[in-house]
């Protein structure tokens, strides 16, 4: 596991004219993510199933004076090859280039013994978590590349890196995002412009959260706010050269 910067101070101007698109950017620490990448100089894309939601993110950062976000209301359930390579046409278009992803969006499923999963639910799982998110980033890789400096940032798990019983396909989902991270970032080492990783939120203050540990107090979890020291470290130019590493962006419970 690589070091983190949990107690990063990031630079106002950290990510000024920068592009970077957020999924999930509707609610829980996609939102919050969004709020903070555009208070630090980004255009943001602001990507979600529900425009009502990615409307209200994009007004709070317009009134804080950020740079004005754009809104590409996408369902990962739903998306099919072709909608990812409109998208990337379209953010062309309007930027010719994407400095940063975080793929923040996903799906919990159930938690429940494997024998009693649904397969519908477990595919469900699978196409937002993971299948969906690859063919994206694949449509976007030629806007990366044209950035003299990217960061992708994929969201993992605990389960993600060690199996835990009743997990099922969200633990499944994020042990392949983590392939699919080490994979990419060996394929694009060479370029030396464009970083692949993987952030483990830990346990946060989330709807998330609260479905996974319904008995647990959420009082007693940091906010999302409280670990956005390391997504931004990861998607600006202080951490250019971690390539193909697994962050936490809280400290370890001892």
């Amino acid at each position: 596991m690589s070091s983190c910067k949990f107690d990063y101070q990031a630079p106002a101007e950290l990510l000024k004219d920068r592009i970077v698109l957020v999924t999930g950017a509707g609610d829980g620490i996609g939102r919050t993510a969004a709020i903070t990448y555009a208070r630090h100089g980004a255009t943001v894309i602001l990507l979600g199933r529900t425009i009502a939601k990615l409307e209200k993110v994009y007004d709070e950062i317009e009134a804080a004076g950020g740079p004005q976000p754009a809104i590409f209301p996408l369902n990962f359930e739903g998306a099919t090859l072709k909608d990812y390579h409109d998208m990337a046409e379209a953010l062309d278009k309007e930027f010719g280039r994407l400095d940063g992803i975080l793929h923040n969006a996903g799906l919990l499923g159930r938690i429940t013994p494997f024998e009693q999963y649904n397969p519908e639910l477990w595919e469900q799982v699978m196409q937002v978590n993971i299948n969906g998110p690859i063919w994206m980033t694949q449509a976007l890789l030629p806007l990366l590349t044209q950035s003299r400096d990217a960061s992708v940032i994929l969201t993992s798990s605990s389960v993600g890196r060690k199996g835990r019983a009743y997990w099922g396909a969200y633990s499944v989902s994020k042990f392949a995002t983590e392939g699919f991270m080490e994979v990419l970032a060996d394929e694009v080492e060479h370029l030396g412009t464009l970083r692949v990783n993987t952030l483990n939120p830990g346990g946060t203050r989330t709807a998330m959260r609260k479905t996974a540990y319904p008995g647990e107090d959420p009082m007693a979890l940091p906010t999302a706010d409280d670990i956005m020291p390391t997504y931004l470290w990861l998607m600006g130019a202080d951490s250019k050269g971690h390539n193909g590493q697994r962050f936490d962006a809280q400290p370890a419970k001892s």
